[in-house]
Protein backbone atom coordinates (compact mmCIF):
# COMPACT_ATOMS: atom_id res chain seq x y z
CA UNK A 1 0.00 0.00 0.00
CA UNK A 2 1.43 3.50 -0.69
CA UNK A 3 1.66 5.92 1.64
CA UNK A 4 -0.72 8.41 0.38
CA UNK A 5 0.60 10.99 3.54
CA UNK A 6 3.73 11.21 2.69
CA UNK A 7 2.95 11.38 -1.26
CA UNK A 8 0.88 14.03 -0.70
CA UNK A 9 3.31 16.16 1.28
CA UNK A 10 5.83 15.50 -1.28
CA UNK A 11 3.46 16.54 -4.10
CA UNK A 12 1.59 19.09 -2.56
CA UNK A 13 5.31 20.96 -1.79
CA UNK A 14 5.96 20.79 -5.88
CA UNK A 15 2.50 22.28 -6.14
CA UNK A 16 3.55 24.91 -4.54
CA UNK A 17 6.16 25.81 -6.03
CA UNK A 18 4.84 25.64 -9.61
CA UNK A 19 1.54 26.81 -9.33
CA UNK A 20 0.04 29.41 -11.40
CA UNK A 21 -1.31 32.86 -10.15
CA UNK A 22 -1.94 36.01 -11.93
CA UNK A 23 1.22 37.19 -9.86
CA UNK A 24 3.58 34.70 -10.86
CA UNK A 25 2.48 33.05 -14.48
CA UNK A 26 2.49 29.17 -14.16
CA UNK A 27 5.59 26.85 -14.70
CA UNK A 28 4.11 23.97 -15.92
CA UNK A 29 5.97 22.64 -18.89
CA UNK A 30 3.31 21.44 -21.22
CA UNK A 31 3.62 18.10 -22.32
CA UNK A 32 4.09 18.39 -26.37
CA UNK A 33 0.25 17.40 -27.31
CA UNK A 34 -0.81 14.75 -29.93
CA UNK A 35 -1.25 11.14 -30.43
CA UNK A 36 1.45 8.40 -30.23
CA UNK A 37 3.23 7.79 -33.29
CA UNK A 38 1.43 6.22 -36.34
CA UNK A 39 2.63 4.83 -39.46
CA UNK A 40 4.36 7.06 -41.96
CA UNK A 41 2.60 10.01 -43.51
CA UNK A 42 1.92 9.76 -46.87
CA UNK A 43 -0.09 11.04 -49.82
CA UNK A 44 -2.57 8.08 -49.70
CA UNK A 45 -3.06 8.41 -45.95
CA UNK A 46 -3.71 12.07 -46.38
CA UNK A 47 -5.91 11.77 -49.28
CA UNK A 48 -7.83 9.03 -47.21
CA UNK A 49 -8.06 11.10 -43.76
CA UNK A 50 -9.17 13.95 -46.26
CA UNK A 51 -11.65 12.19 -47.37
CA UNK A 52 -12.79 10.62 -43.78
CA UNK A 53 -13.38 14.09 -42.76
CA UNK A 54 -15.34 15.31 -46.03
CA UNK A 55 -17.89 12.49 -45.39
CA UNK A 56 -18.17 12.53 -41.51
CA UNK A 57 -19.03 16.32 -41.95
CA UNK A 58 -21.60 15.43 -44.77
CA UNK A 59 -23.22 12.97 -42.06
CA UNK A 60 -23.29 15.58 -39.59
CA UNK A 61 -24.68 17.87 -41.61
CA UNK A 62 -27.32 15.65 -43.21
CA UNK A 63 -28.34 14.58 -39.36
CA UNK A 64 -29.27 17.89 -38.50
CA UNK A 65 -30.54 19.09 -41.50
CA UNK A 66 -32.90 16.38 -41.58
CA UNK A 67 -33.57 16.66 -37.53
CA UNK A 68 -32.38 13.12 -37.14
CA UNK A 69 -30.25 14.07 -34.25
CA UNK A 70 -26.93 16.79 -33.39
CA UNK A 71 -24.72 15.00 -35.63
CA UNK A 72 -22.49 14.68 -32.49
CA UNK A 73 -22.19 10.88 -32.83
CA UNK A 74 -22.92 9.96 -36.80
CA UNK A 75 -20.35 12.35 -38.33
CA UNK A 76 -17.68 10.38 -36.20
CA UNK A 77 -18.70 6.95 -36.74
CA UNK A 78 -18.80 7.20 -40.14
CA UNK A 79 -15.00 8.95 -40.26
CA UNK A 80 -14.22 6.26 -37.91
CA UNK A 81 -15.42 3.79 -40.33
CA UNK A 82 -13.35 4.93 -43.06
CA UNK A 83 -10.17 5.89 -41.51
CA UNK A 84 -9.78 4.40 -38.37
CA UNK A 85 -6.67 6.31 -36.98
CA UNK A 86 -8.56 9.48 -37.77
CA UNK A 87 -8.47 10.28 -33.58
CA UNK A 88 -4.87 10.20 -33.25
CA UNK A 89 -4.57 12.68 -36.27
CA UNK A 90 -7.34 15.37 -34.96
CA UNK A 91 -5.84 15.56 -31.37
CA UNK A 92 -1.70 16.19 -33.80
CA UNK A 93 -0.62 19.45 -32.06
CA UNK A 94 -3.91 20.11 -29.86
CA UNK A 95 -3.54 20.63 -25.89
CA UNK A 96 -6.61 18.10 -25.10
CA UNK A 97 -8.40 18.81 -21.62
CA UNK A 98 -10.47 15.62 -21.05
CA UNK A 99 -13.26 15.39 -18.07
CA UNK A 100 -14.85 12.45 -16.93
CA UNK A 101 -16.65 11.25 -13.67
CA UNK A 102 -20.13 9.91 -13.15
CA UNK A 103 -21.66 13.35 -12.71
CA UNK A 104 -21.33 17.48 -14.08
CA UNK A 105 -19.26 16.09 -17.24
CA UNK A 106 -21.08 17.68 -19.74
CA UNK A 107 -21.46 21.30 -17.96
CA UNK A 108 -18.06 21.16 -16.36
CA UNK A 109 -16.78 20.48 -20.24
CA UNK A 110 -18.51 23.70 -21.45
CA UNK A 111 -16.99 25.34 -18.52
CA UNK A 112 -13.07 24.31 -19.79
CA UNK A 113 -14.02 25.15 -23.51
CA UNK A 114 -15.38 28.66 -22.53
CA UNK A 115 -12.16 28.91 -20.18
CA UNK A 116 -9.43 28.18 -22.86
CA UNK A 117 -10.97 30.46 -24.84
CA UNK A 118 -9.60 33.42 -23.09
CA UNK A 119 -6.44 31.58 -24.55
CA UNK A 120 -7.69 31.10 -28.48
CA UNK A 121 -9.61 28.82 -30.09
CA UNK A 122 -11.19 25.84 -28.78
CA UNK A 123 -13.59 22.70 -29.47
CA UNK A 124 -15.73 20.97 -27.36
CA UNK A 125 -17.88 17.68 -27.59
CA UNK A 126 -20.74 20.34 -26.30
CA UNK A 127 -24.09 17.82 -27.19
CA UNK A 128 -22.47 15.32 -24.43
CA UNK A 129 -21.47 12.34 -26.86
CA UNK A 130 -18.51 11.28 -24.79
CA UNK A 131 -16.88 7.98 -26.75
CA UNK A 132 -14.83 8.30 -29.35
CA UNK A 133 -16.99 8.80 -32.13
CA UNK A 134 -18.40 12.06 -30.95
CA UNK A 135 -14.64 12.66 -29.95
CA UNK A 136 -13.74 12.56 -34.15
CA UNK A 137 -17.29 14.71 -34.53
CA UNK A 138 -16.36 17.58 -31.97
CA UNK A 139 -12.96 17.58 -33.47
CA UNK A 140 -13.77 17.56 -36.98
CA UNK A 141 -15.55 20.61 -36.38
CA UNK A 142 -12.79 22.88 -35.91
CA UNK A 143 -9.74 21.18 -37.04
CA UNK A 144 -7.33 24.31 -36.67
CA UNK A 145 -8.11 24.78 -32.94
CA UNK A 146 -5.33 24.20 -30.80
CA UNK A 147 -7.54 23.35 -27.71
CA UNK A 148 -10.09 21.21 -27.06
CA UNK A 149 -12.00 19.83 -24.10
CA UNK A 150 -13.37 16.41 -24.52
CA UNK A 151 -16.29 14.79 -22.33
CA UNK A 152 -15.60 11.18 -21.46
CA UNK A 153 -17.47 8.24 -20.43
CA UNK A 154 -16.09 7.32 -17.27
CA UNK A 155 -15.93 3.45 -18.37
CA UNK A 156 -14.02 4.71 -21.65
CA UNK A 157 -10.98 6.68 -20.66
CA UNK A 158 -8.76 3.89 -20.55
CA UNK A 159 -9.67 3.76 -24.63
CA UNK A 160 -8.74 7.42 -24.82
CA UNK A 161 -5.20 7.20 -22.42
CA UNK A 162 -4.46 4.22 -25.38
CA UNK A 163 -4.60 6.76 -28.15
CA UNK A 164 -2.50 9.62 -26.88
CA UNK A 165 -1.90 11.87 -23.93
CA UNK A 166 -4.05 14.59 -22.91
CA UNK A 167 -2.65 17.70 -21.14
CA UNK A 168 -5.11 17.10 -18.35
CA UNK A 169 -7.48 14.76 -16.86
CA UNK A 170 -10.40 16.08 -14.81
CA UNK A 171 -11.74 13.34 -12.58
CA UNK A 172 -15.03 14.95 -11.09
CA UNK A 173 -16.43 12.28 -9.17
CA UNK A 174 -17.66 8.61 -8.74
CA UNK A 175 -21.18 6.89 -7.87
CA UNK A 176 -23.70 4.34 -8.85
CA UNK A 177 -25.23 4.99 -12.07
CA UNK A 178 -26.73 2.61 -15.28
CA UNK A 179 -25.45 -0.48 -12.45
CA UNK A 180 -27.01 -3.30 -15.22
CA UNK A 181 -24.32 -1.59 -18.00
CA UNK A 182 -21.58 0.61 -15.82
CA UNK A 183 -21.01 -2.55 -12.71
CA UNK A 184 -19.85 -1.13 -9.77
CA UNK A 185 -18.06 1.69 -8.56
CA UNK A 186 -14.77 -0.26 -8.40
CA UNK A 187 -15.11 -1.79 -11.38
CA UNK A 188 -14.93 1.98 -12.74
CA UNK A 189 -12.21 3.42 -9.92
CA UNK A 190 -10.22 0.33 -10.83
CA UNK A 191 -10.54 1.48 -15.01
CA UNK A 192 -9.85 5.01 -13.89
CA UNK A 193 -6.53 3.93 -12.24
CA UNK A 194 -5.50 1.55 -15.36
CA UNK A 195 -5.87 4.25 -17.77
CA UNK A 196 -4.01 7.37 -15.92
CA UNK A 197 -0.97 4.78 -15.19
CA UNK A 198 -0.95 4.94 -19.18
CA UNK A 199 -0.77 9.19 -19.13
CA UNK A 200 2.29 9.60 -16.42
CA UNK A 201 3.00 12.82 -18.34
CA UNK A 202 -0.75 14.16 -18.18
CA UNK A 203 -1.71 16.16 -15.28
CA UNK A 204 -4.90 15.17 -13.52
CA UNK A 205 -7.06 17.58 -11.91
CA UNK A 206 -9.17 15.21 -8.75
CA UNK A 207 -11.50 15.19 -6.53
CA UNK A 208 -10.29 15.03 -2.93
CA UNK A 209 -13.29 14.63 -1.06
CA UNK A 210 -14.14 11.55 -3.04
CA UNK A 211 -12.48 8.28 -1.62
CA UNK A 212 -13.11 6.43 -4.95
CA UNK A 213 -11.48 9.33 -7.22
CA UNK A 214 -8.16 9.86 -4.50
CA UNK A 215 -7.92 5.93 -4.68
CA UNK A 216 -7.75 6.02 -8.68
CA UNK A 217 -5.56 9.06 -8.73
CA UNK A 218 -3.15 8.53 -5.41
CA UNK A 219 -0.49 6.83 -7.09
CA UNK A 220 -0.24 9.10 -10.08
CA UNK A 221 2.83 11.86 -10.35
CA UNK A 222 0.97 14.87 -10.97
CA UNK A 223 -2.35 15.46 -9.27
CA UNK A 224 -4.14 19.04 -8.66
CA UNK A 225 -6.30 18.76 -6.00
CA UNK A 226 -9.63 20.05 -5.75
CA UNK A 227 -12.53 20.34 -2.65
CA UNK A 228 -15.95 21.95 -2.59
CA UNK A 229 -17.54 19.38 -0.13
CA UNK A 230 -19.35 15.67 -1.05
CA UNK A 231 -23.12 15.86 -0.40
CA UNK A 232 -23.45 11.84 -0.92
CA UNK A 233 -21.33 10.14 0.81
CA UNK A 234 -23.34 6.38 0.68
CA UNK A 235 -21.01 5.52 -2.45
CA UNK A 236 -17.97 5.96 0.10
CA UNK A 237 -18.04 4.41 3.15
CA UNK A 238 -15.73 1.91 3.17
CA UNK A 239 -12.20 2.30 1.87
CA UNK A 240 -11.48 1.20 -2.09
CA UNK A 241 -8.32 -0.42 -1.61
CA UNK A 242 -8.75 -2.08 1.85
CA UNK A 243 -13.03 -2.12 2.34
CA UNK A 244 -12.40 -0.78 5.67
CA UNK A 245 -14.83 1.70 7.24
CA UNK A 246 -13.66 5.00 6.21
CA UNK A 247 -13.09 7.51 9.02
CA UNK A 248 -14.59 10.95 9.13
CA UNK A 249 -13.78 14.36 11.05
CA UNK A 250 -15.61 17.06 9.38
CA UNK A 251 -14.46 16.99 5.77
CA UNK A 252 -11.41 14.91 6.48
CA UNK A 253 -11.65 11.06 5.71
CA UNK A 254 -9.00 8.66 5.96
CA UNK A 255 -8.60 4.99 6.27
CA UNK A 256 -6.25 3.19 8.30
CA UNK A 257 -4.21 1.28 5.45
CA UNK A 258 -2.72 4.54 4.64
CA UNK A 259 -5.14 5.79 1.97
CA UNK A 260 -6.42 9.89 2.94
CA UNK A 261 -8.22 13.02 1.82
CA UNK A 262 -5.15 14.40 0.44
CA UNK A 263 -4.72 18.56 0.74
CA UNK A 264 -6.34 20.19 -1.44
CA UNK A 265 -5.18 22.90 -4.17
CA UNK A 266 -7.90 24.65 -5.05
CA UNK A 267 -11.49 24.97 -2.48
CA UNK A 268 -14.52 25.71 -3.24
CA UNK A 269 -16.15 28.34 -0.74
CA UNK A 270 -19.58 29.58 -1.27
CA UNK A 271 -18.58 32.87 -2.94
CA UNK A 272 -15.42 32.24 -3.79
CA UNK A 273 -12.73 29.72 -4.96
CA UNK A 274 -9.36 29.63 -2.91
CA UNK A 275 -6.26 28.55 -5.18
CA UNK A 276 -2.53 28.05 -5.08
CA UNK A 277 -0.59 30.54 -3.40
CA UNK A 278 -3.78 32.26 -1.27
CA UNK A 279 -5.31 33.47 -4.36
CA UNK A 280 -9.16 34.40 -4.20
CA UNK A 281 -11.14 34.75 -6.92
CA UNK A 282 -15.19 35.53 -6.36
CA UNK A 283 -17.09 33.25 -8.21
CA UNK A 284 -21.58 34.42 -8.33
CA UNK A 285 -22.70 32.00 -10.94
CA UNK A 286 -25.31 32.15 -13.32
CA UNK A 287 -25.55 28.48 -13.23
CA UNK A 288 -26.95 28.14 -9.98
CA UNK A 289 -26.02 25.42 -7.01
CA UNK A 290 -22.90 24.40 -4.98
CA UNK A 291 -22.36 21.84 -7.19
CA UNK A 292 -21.86 24.03 -10.36
CA UNK A 293 -18.90 26.53 -8.46
CA UNK A 294 -17.31 23.15 -8.13
CA UNK A 295 -17.48 22.48 -11.41
CA UNK A 296 -16.44 25.74 -12.31
CA UNK A 297 -13.24 25.13 -10.09
CA UNK A 298 -12.57 22.28 -11.68
CA UNK A 299 -12.52 24.54 -15.12
CA UNK A 300 -10.76 27.68 -13.92
CA UNK A 301 -7.99 24.86 -12.37
CA UNK A 302 -7.55 22.96 -15.61
CA UNK A 303 -7.31 25.95 -17.58
CA UNK A 304 -3.83 27.57 -14.89
CA UNK A 305 -2.55 23.79 -16.19
CA UNK A 306 -2.49 25.35 -19.50
CA UNK A 307 -1.25 28.21 -18.89
CA UNK A 308 -4.56 30.65 -18.97
CA UNK A 309 -4.47 33.11 -16.31
CA UNK A 310 -7.17 32.66 -13.69
CA UNK A 311 -8.95 36.00 -13.64
CA UNK A 312 -9.60 35.43 -17.60
CA UNK A 313 -10.38 31.67 -16.56
CA UNK A 314 -13.20 33.21 -14.40
CA UNK A 315 -14.60 35.59 -16.39
CA UNK A 316 -15.27 33.07 -19.11
CA UNK A 317 -16.49 30.58 -17.07
CA UNK A 318 -18.87 33.65 -15.30
CA UNK A 319 -20.67 34.14 -18.53
CA UNK A 320 -22.10 30.55 -18.98
CA UNK A 321 -25.63 30.65 -18.31
CA UNK A 322 -26.85 26.93 -19.48
CA UNK A 323 -24.91 23.60 -20.82
CA UNK A 324 -26.95 22.14 -23.51
CA UNK A 325 -30.13 22.63 -21.64
CA UNK A 326 -28.78 22.02 -18.01
CA UNK A 327 -30.55 24.74 -16.16
CA UNK A 328 -32.38 26.23 -18.57
CA UNK A 329 -35.44 28.36 -18.89
CA UNK A 330 -37.56 27.60 -21.69
CA UNK A 331 -40.72 27.08 -23.27
CA UNK A 332 -42.65 23.08 -23.52
CA UNK A 333 -45.79 23.06 -24.77
CA UNK A 334 -46.49 26.43 -24.09
CA UNK A 335 -45.19 26.39 -20.48
CA UNK A 336 -42.25 27.99 -19.33
CA UNK A 337 -40.16 25.28 -17.71
CA UNK A 338 -36.95 25.33 -15.74
CA UNK A 339 -34.99 21.83 -16.88
CA UNK A 340 -33.00 20.25 -14.38
CA UNK A 341 -31.23 17.27 -15.29
CA UNK A 342 -31.00 13.98 -12.53
CA UNK A 343 -29.86 10.78 -13.33
CA UNK A 344 -29.07 9.11 -10.01
CA UNK A 345 -29.22 9.33 -5.87
CA UNK A 346 -26.43 12.04 -6.08
CA UNK A 347 -27.55 14.00 -9.03
CA UNK A 348 -31.13 14.14 -7.53
CA UNK A 349 -29.68 15.33 -4.37
CA UNK A 350 -28.39 18.30 -5.48
CA UNK A 351 -31.43 19.00 -7.95
CA UNK A 352 -33.81 18.74 -5.02
CA UNK A 353 -31.35 21.05 -2.94
CA UNK A 354 -32.01 23.79 -5.67
CA UNK A 355 -35.79 23.30 -6.36
CA UNK A 356 -36.13 23.16 -1.78
CA UNK A 357 -35.07 27.09 -2.38
CA UNK A 358 -38.95 27.85 -4.16
CA UNK A 359 -42.35 27.08 -3.76
CA UNK A 360 -42.95 25.90 -7.46
CA UNK A 361 -45.10 23.42 -8.76
CA UNK A 362 -42.30 20.26 -9.77
CA UNK A 363 -42.63 17.79 -12.62
CA UNK A 364 -40.92 14.65 -12.44
CA UNK A 365 -40.04 12.51 -14.98
CA UNK A 366 -38.40 8.81 -15.03
CA UNK A 367 -37.78 6.74 -17.98
CA UNK A 368 -35.34 3.79 -18.07
CA UNK A 369 -33.87 3.28 -21.71
CA UNK A 370 -30.54 1.42 -22.15
CA UNK A 371 -29.27 5.42 -21.84
CA UNK A 372 -30.41 5.57 -18.68
CA UNK A 373 -30.53 1.57 -17.24
CA UNK A 374 -33.10 -0.32 -17.11
CA UNK A 375 -33.17 -0.78 -13.34
CA UNK A 376 -34.56 1.95 -11.08
CA UNK A 377 -34.75 0.54 -8.19
CA UNK A 378 -31.94 3.67 -7.20
CA UNK A 379 -35.29 5.60 -6.50
CA UNK A 380 -35.28 4.34 -2.77
CA UNK A 381 -32.29 5.91 -2.18
CA UNK A 382 -33.66 9.64 -2.59
CA UNK A 383 -34.33 11.39 0.07
CA UNK A 384 -38.37 12.34 -1.63
CA UNK A 385 -39.61 12.90 1.74
CA UNK A 386 -38.42 16.04 1.28
CA UNK A 387 -41.00 17.26 -0.73
CA UNK A 388 -43.43 16.68 1.87
CA UNK A 389 -46.16 19.97 1.08
CA UNK A 390 -45.30 20.64 -2.58
CA UNK A 391 -47.08 20.36 -5.40
CA UNK A 392 -45.96 17.13 -7.28
CA UNK A 393 -46.73 15.67 -10.91
CA UNK A 394 -44.80 12.67 -12.32
CA UNK A 395 -44.42 11.38 -15.96
CA UNK A 396 -42.39 9.40 -18.28
CA UNK A 397 -41.79 5.58 -18.63
CA UNK A 398 -41.51 4.99 -14.83
CA UNK A 399 -43.93 7.10 -13.50
CA UNK A 400 -45.96 4.79 -12.00
CA UNK A 401 -42.58 3.44 -10.01
CA UNK A 402 -41.79 6.83 -8.98
CA UNK A 403 -45.66 7.57 -7.75
CA UNK A 404 -45.22 4.46 -5.64
CA UNK A 405 -41.44 5.60 -3.88
CA UNK A 406 -43.52 8.90 -3.31
CA UNK A 407 -46.61 7.39 -1.70
CA UNK A 408 -43.95 5.82 0.54
CA UNK A 409 -42.44 9.06 1.37
CA UNK A 410 -46.22 10.55 2.32
CA UNK A 411 -45.52 13.09 -0.73
CA UNK A 412 -48.74 13.04 -2.41
CA UNK A 413 -48.70 13.75 -6.49
CA UNK A 414 -50.46 13.15 -9.93
CA UNK A 415 -49.55 11.19 -12.12
CA UNK A 416 -49.37 11.95 -16.16
CA UNK A 417 -50.44 9.35 -17.96
CA UNK A 418 -50.66 11.16 -21.02
CA UNK A 419 -47.64 12.59 -20.73
CA UNK A 420 -45.13 15.50 -19.94
CA UNK A 421 -47.80 18.02 -21.41
CA UNK A 422 -50.56 16.23 -19.54
CA UNK A 423 -48.17 17.13 -16.54
CA UNK A 424 -47.14 20.52 -17.27
CA UNK A 425 -50.71 21.78 -17.97
CA UNK A 426 -51.68 20.38 -14.29
CA UNK A 427 -48.46 21.59 -12.34
CA UNK A 428 -49.10 25.53 -14.34
CA UNK A 429 -53.25 25.64 -13.18
CA UNK A 430 -51.71 25.00 -9.67
CA UNK A 431 -48.70 27.65 -9.52
CA UNK A 432 -48.08 31.36 -10.08
CA UNK A 433 -48.95 32.67 -13.24
CA UNK A 434 -45.64 34.25 -14.41
CA UNK A 435 -43.36 31.32 -12.62
CA UNK A 436 -41.39 28.71 -14.39
CA UNK A 437 -42.74 24.89 -13.49
CA UNK A 438 -39.21 22.96 -12.06
CA UNK A 439 -39.20 20.20 -14.11
CA UNK A 440 -36.61 17.27 -12.76
CA UNK A 441 -35.66 14.75 -15.61
CA UNK A 442 -33.03 11.39 -16.20
CA UNK A 443 -31.05 11.29 -19.16
CA UNK A 444 -33.63 10.37 -21.71
CA UNK A 445 -36.21 11.70 -20.77
CA UNK A 446 -34.29 15.18 -20.36
CA UNK A 447 -32.87 14.88 -23.75
CA UNK A 448 -36.33 14.47 -25.09
CA UNK A 449 -37.60 17.05 -23.47
CA UNK A 450 -34.80 19.57 -24.02
CA UNK A 451 -35.03 18.80 -28.19
CA UNK A 452 -38.69 19.70 -28.31
CA UNK A 453 -37.69 23.01 -26.38
CA UNK A 454 -38.89 26.57 -27.63
CA UNK A 455 -37.33 29.57 -26.27
CA UNK A 456 -39.33 31.85 -24.20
Amino acid sequence: MTNTTRQDTRAGQHRRDESCSPARPSRWRLVPPGGFPTEHDSPLRRVRTALAVAAGRLATGASRKLRLGSGGIIGGRVALALQPDLLDELVAGKHVVVVTGTNGKTTTTHMVAEALRAGGRSVSNATGANMLDGHVAALMGDPGADRAALEVDELHLAQVTERFAPTAILLLNLSRDQLDRVGEIRTVEASLRAALSRAPRTRVVANADDPNIVSAAADHPEVTWVSGGCRWKHDALNCPRCGAFLHREDTDWYCTCGLRRPHPDWTVGTTELIGPDGLREELSLPLPGQVNRVNATFAVAAASVLGIPVRQAVDRVRALRQAHGRYEQVLLAGHSVRLLLAKNPASWLEMLDLVAENERPLVLVVNSREADGYDVSWLWDIDFERLAGRTVVVAGERALDLAVRLRYAEVPCEVASAGVSQALRWASSHGGNDEPVEVIANYTAFRDLFSKRQRP
